[in-house]
């Protein structure tokens, strides 16, 4: 099954020439590559457009150019679903434009989930790969914790593959079936940026199995070395409107988790203020994401007017 089932990548880009350049380059040097490269350009204004039309790797790559930038989220809304109606996968093999692949990442992946079928009967929703920075260290923006209240007999099953069982991942490097896709609809576009990848794929894999292994690796070229806690600036709006949207908004969390979740991030932000040297800006996208979560998200179809039509695979389920 691993060898015939047809796995499509999703790319989403803007304004990172250069590490898009790498993504496809680690992509295509894959022991295993994909069947096709769905590459969504967000109206990139850094040459990115005219690199993708001379662009001619060894995959089949389909350039999707936005003229409105979507955001990562709305990006990957239109990948996906690009990816399972335009190129029937089986897979969808998601990540940002500053990852970059390492040669075992897809095949390990494939075969994880390949293994976990045949031990137990129940494919995976995803299989996220373990992601390390720039110089091989564990990258703690991508952290993935074992998920809380898994059997006994589950952690075995996934032990016994290399596996750990996990409840959410960051769309850097991650396998998602296409029936799930399916299932349980798209990201949510609106989000733009941040948690629209943990609303996700905790969607996904509420009722269902995902997992990490160590064997499949991707590097995370970010600027810096740091966790969502380093001072994100103007961004803390989207922090702050997003998580509250998951816990108010989305069925991707049970209310136990919910409840956990929110004094996390509670004290999260509030450590991250109290470092910031500029406090300021922060306060006050905290007081207008608390201000803009009161409303929920558009739907995919009401973000995207004008910019790209959606067809089948429209709305996340609620």
């Amino acid at each position: 099954m691993t060898s015939q089932a047809v796995v499509v990548a999703v790319v989403v880009t803007f304004n990172r020439r250069d590490l898009l350049q790498t993504t496809l380059e680690g992509i295509s040097a894959g022991t295993r590559v994909p069947d096709a490269i769905v590459v969504v350009d967000n109206a990139s204004t850094d040459g990115t457009a005219e690199f993708l039309k001379q662009y001619q790797g060894p995959v089949t790559t389909d350039v999707v150019t936005l003229n409105t930038n979507v955001g990562g989220a709305g990006g990957f809304v239109v990948g996906m679903e690009r990816a399972v109606l335009d190129h029937n996968a089986d897979h969808v093999w998601i990540m940002d434009d500053d990852t970059e692949p390492q040669p075992a990442a897809l095949r390990e992946a494939l075969e994880v989930s390949d293994a976990y079928r045949q031990q137990t009967g129940e494919a995976p929703a995803f299989i996220a790969s373990r992601v390390v920075w720039s110089d091989g260290r564990d990258h703690p923006m991508n952290r993935m914790r074992p998920r809380m209240g898994a059997s006994d007999d589950a952690r075995s099953a996934a032990a016994r593959i290399g596996a750990t069982q996990i409840r959410s991942a960051s769309f850097v490097s991650v396998l998602i079936r296409a029936e799930e896709i399916k299932q349980h609809g798209l990201p949510i576009a609106d989000y733009f940026i941040w948690n629209d990848d943990l609303e996700y794929t905790a969607r996904i894999s509420r009722r269902g199995i995902a997992l990490t292994t160590n064997a499949s690796v991707a590097n995370h070229h970010t600027k810096v070395f740091g966790d969502a806690g380093a001072d994100p600036g103007p961004r803390f709006y989207y922090e702050v409107r997003n998580k509250l949207w998951v816990y108010t908004r989305s069925n991707a969390l049970a209310p136990w988790e919910k409840v956990l979740f929110t004094g996390a991030s509670l004290r999260n932000w509030t450590r991250t203020i109290a470092a910031s040297s500029n406090r300021r800006v922060l306060l006050d996208g905290l007081f207008k994401g608390l201000r803009h979560a009161l409303r929920a998200p558009r739907s995919n179809a009401e973000v995207l007017d004008g910019i790209y039509s959606l067809r089948d695979v429209q709305e996340p389920a609620r």
